[in-house]
């Protein structure tokens, strides 16, 4: 099922929750609402599932228009945070519930309870109770209680935030084999980067109630639109810089750690101020011919897979630095060689 937000605004009193949102989410398509507390993407998760009507802007679902349509008529499955679980009922009539309301016969609701207890490896505990079951389990069920009512999209609130970390990168992947096994159009909202990145189609990166990107992980990650997305998404150092030249989409920029060439730079004038952005991992140990620093070692984390570093530059300036599969040790006020290519750069305007 495709969705379609077409300019969706929403207030509560003063506060201004979306402003014009427009989306398009494709079909069976797993598509991530991303961003910061307050940003917007639970409201928008809430009008999308009817539980809250827009101020303007329209819902659609294909080619029918939404508004004014209650939930329990969009066939929407929706999973929230706290689980939700009936806990005087056993797993297999927690999952059975939306059947039941539904007016399915006892034969069906059994067959298709047992297939989405199936889906969710769970048949196993049918006959327990939410309180026997592990956090993880119950989001399962809670997820198998969604997705019984064969929705046409599959809605989730932040569905792991209460999980430990482990359970998390479990319940990620399950999600992920869920949805490709279903096939249904998916839109997850959630805070965290790593969930967005890891199971993501696309992302919308949302903040102060408007969409600031939207694109595919990678697209976001390496080439993000502003040096909020740029932030949210991931660690970054910035330097602050001032054009020298620009010729052919290939820029020189004046920094007070040295001179950076960057690409993909057409859109900036000469002398314009603006910030350099790379990501730590792209700090690399080692002689280039271009974009060369000599940095001095001002803090060491050792983390098994990482080493993480927090370097001084000339000007005084400290970045970070990621080292995967660390072998050689590089110790704290000892000055090493490092550089960043052109193409793991980017630009935004500065106002000085």
């Amino acid at each position: 099922m495709r969705i379609s937000l077409r300019g969706i605004s929403k207030r509560f009193g003063n506060l201004k929750a979306l402003e014009c949102v427009s989306l398009d989410v494709a079909d069976r398509e797993l598509f991530f609402l991303l961003g910061p507390s307050g940003c917007g993407k639970t409201t928008l998760l809430r009008i999308v599932a009817g539980f809250t009507q827009p101020d303007a802007g329209e819902v659609w679902f294909g080619d029918r228009c939404l508004n004014g349509v209650p939930p329990h008529k969009r066939n929407t499955g929706m999973v929230f945070q706290n689980y939700a679980l009936w806990p005087h009922m056993t797993v297999a009539e927690n999952v059975a519930y939306g059947l039941e309301v539904r007016g399915f016969k006892r034969d069906e609701r059994d067959r298709l309870v047992n297939e989405a207890l199936q889906t969710v490896r769970l048949e196993s505990v049918a006959d327990r109770r939410p309180s026997e079951l592990s956090g993880g389990q119950q989001q399962r069920v809670a997820l198998a209680r969604a997705l019984v009512i064969r929705p046409d999209v599959l809605l989730l609130d932040e569905p792991l935030s209460n999980l430990d970390a482990r359970l998390r990168l479990e319940l990620r992947e399950e999600i992920r084999r869920i949805h490709d096994q279903t096939h249904i159009t998916t839109l997850y909202v959630t805070h965290e980067q790593k969930e967005s990145l890891s199971m993501a189609d696309r992302i919308a990166v949302m903040r102060s109630g408007m969409v600031e990107q939207v694109g595919a992980p990678r697209a976001v990650y390496s080439k993000p639109a502003t040096r909020f997305v740029a932030d949210f998404i991931g660690e970054c150092n910035w330097l602050p810089g001032t054009i020298n030249a620009n010729a052919a989409g290939t820029c020189l920029v004046a920094t007070d750690s040295g001179q950076l060439e960057v690409h993909d730079a057409a859109r900036f004038n000469d002398r314009q101020s603006v910030w350099v952005g790379f990501r730590p991992e792209a700090v690399q140990f080692g002689v280039s011919q271009v974009n060369q620093f000599r940095a001095r070692v001002a803090q060491v984390t050792y983390l098994g897979e990482l080493e993480q570093y927090v370097l001084e530059l000339p000007g005084g300036i400290t970045i970070k630095a990621l080292d995967a599969n660390p072998v050689e040790v590089r110790a704290r006020n000892t000055e090493w060689p490092v550089y960043v290519l052109p193409r793991n750069v980017f630009l935004f305007p500065r106002s000085d």
